[in-house]
C-alpha cells in the first residue's frame, strides 16, 4: 500500500483537508497527518477536529516559535526524523504558509516527491510571507493541484511542464460542500440575535489594517458610518484588540451600538455568519473564495489578490481602503445593482476525489 504524508500547519490547512482520508481510503493509500504546530490554540484546534470529524494527528510537533527563522528550522528538523521513520511516497503540502515551504523543502532533500496544493497562485507582492512561501514551494514541488485558471497560467509562465500540473478546483470548497447541513443547523444568529440580511461581517488581520493606528481608524470610522443600515459583526482576534487598547482607541470601540464584538469563531459558526450576510468585508484569502461560492458580495479591502477568480468570476471586488469608495459600493449592494457572482469552474465539491484520482496514477 502506498503512503501519504499530508502536512499542515493552521487552521485554514485543517479545512483544506477534511475530505483526505475519506478518499484515500476510497483510493487504497495509506494516509498519515501531520501537525506542525505552526498555528497552535489547544480550544480552536479541539474545535476544529470535532467540527470537522477529522482524525487527530498522527504526527504532531511542538517546535520553538520564538522567530519565523526557528520555527520553520524546528519544523524542517522533526519532520525528516518523520519522514525517515515513516518513509512516505509523497508529501502533500497545502496553501502558503511556512509549513507549507518547510515541509516542501524537506520532501526536496530526502528526495521524496512533493505535490503542492492550491499551487500557482500569485499576488505579485513581495511584502506578502504567503507570496514568498508559494513561490518558493512551487519551485521545487513536483506535482502541482491547481484550484483556478490563473494557478495553471502562473505556473505555464514559470516553466513548470503540462504533465505535472492539474486542474482540481477547491478542496475548502469540498468541505462547505460537505458540512452544509451542520452550517445550517448553527445557531449562532440567535445566539447574537441577528437577522439573516440584516448584517455586515468584517474580518481583518492584515498588518496594514490592524497593527497601525490609521488602519483601526478607518475600521472604526467605517462601521460607525454603517450605523442605522446594519450591525456589524466582528469576530476580533485577541492581538487586534490589543491594538486597539495600544493605540487609545478601546473606548471608540465599545461605544459603537451597532457592533457585535465577539473572539473568533468556530468553523460551523463562521460559515453560517457568511452565508446569511449581506455582504463581507475583508482582508483574507480563504472568505474571498467562500463568499464567492456562496454568492455573497465580498469587498477585499486589500491591493491584490492571489485568487482573481473570485473577482472575475465570483462575487468579490477588490478595493482600497478608502471609506467612501467602499461606501458607494454598499450602496449598490443595497439597492440591487451590485454584479451577481458566480461559481467558479470546478469548485464543485469533487476536487479532492481529483487529487486522489491523479494519485492512483502518479504515486
Amino acid at each position: 500500500m502506498k503512503k501519504i504524508l499530508t502536512v499542515v500547519g493552521t487552521r485554514p490547512n485543517l479545512i483544506k483537508i477534511t475530505q483526505f482520508h475519506k478518499q484515500a481510503k476510497a483510493f487504497g493509500f495509506e494516509h498519515k497527518l501531520v501537525h506542525t504546530g505552526q498555528h497552535f490554540d489547544h480550544n480552536m484546534n479541539d474545535i476544529f477536529f470535532q467540527e470537522l470529524n477529522l482524525p487527530l494527528p498522527d504526527f504532531s510537533m511542538d517546535v520553538d516559535k520564538t522567530s519565523t527563522i526557528t520555527q520553520i528550522a524546528g519544523i524542517m528538523i522533526e519532520l525528516e526524523k518523520v519522514c525517515q521513520s515513516y518513509k512516505p511516497d509523497i508529501i502533500l503540502v497545502v496553501g502558503d504558509v511556512n509549513s507549507t515551504f518547510a515541509a516542501a523543502f524537506v520532501a526536496n532533500k530526502l528526495a521524496i516527491k512533493c505535490a503542492h496544493i492550491e499551487s500557482g497562485l500569485r499576488s505579485f507582492d513581495k511584502e506578502m510571507p504567503e507570496e514568498n512561501n508559494r513561490i518558493l514551494t512551487d519551485d521545487i514541488a513536483n506535482y502541482f493541484f491547481i484550484t483556478e485558471k490563473s494557478g495553471l497560467e502562473h505556473l505555464l509562465k514559470e516553466g513548470k511542464e503540462k504533465e505535472s500540473l492539474f486542474m482540481v478546483g477547491n478542496t475548502m470548497i469540498d468541505t462547505l460542500v460537505a458540512f452544509d447541513a451542520e452550517i445550517d443547523k448553527s445557531s449562532i444568529l440567535k445566539t447574537l440575535k441577528l437577522e439573516s440580511q440584516k448584517y455586515v461581517l468584517i474580518t481583518m488581520h492584515r498588518p496594514s489594517n490592524v497593527d497601525i493606528k490609521e488602519g483601526l481608524d478607518k475600521i472604526l470610522n467605517l462601521i460607525a458610518e454603517l450605523d442605522g443600515k446594519f450591525d456589524v459583526v466582528f469576530p476580533i482576534h485577541p492581538r487586534t484588540k490589543n491594538n486597539f487598547v495600544k493605540f487609545g482607541l478601546e473606548e471608540k470601540l465599545n461605544s459603537l451600538t451597532n457592533l457585535k464584538l465577539i473572539g473568533p469563531a468556530g468553523y460551523l459558526d463562521f460559515q453560517k455568519l457568511i452565508k446569511e450576510a449581506k455582504l463581507v468585508l475583508t482582508d483574507s484569502g480563504g472568505v474571498q473564495e467562500e463568499t464567492t461560492f456562496r454568492k455573497v458580495p465580498c469587498l477585499t479591502l486589500r491591493l491584490n489578490t492571489e485568487r482573481p477568480s473570485t473577482v472575475e468570476v465570483g462575487s468579490n471586488t477588490l478595493m482600497h481602503f478608502d471609506n467612501e469608495a467602499i461606501l458607494n459600493q454598499i450602496d449598490t449592494i443595497i439597492n440591487g445593482t451590485y454584479k451577481k457572482g458566480q461559481i467558479p469552474e470546478l469548485w464543485d465539491g469533487k476536487s479532492t476525489e481529483r487529487i486522489f484520482e491523479v494519485l492512483s496514477k502518479i504515486v
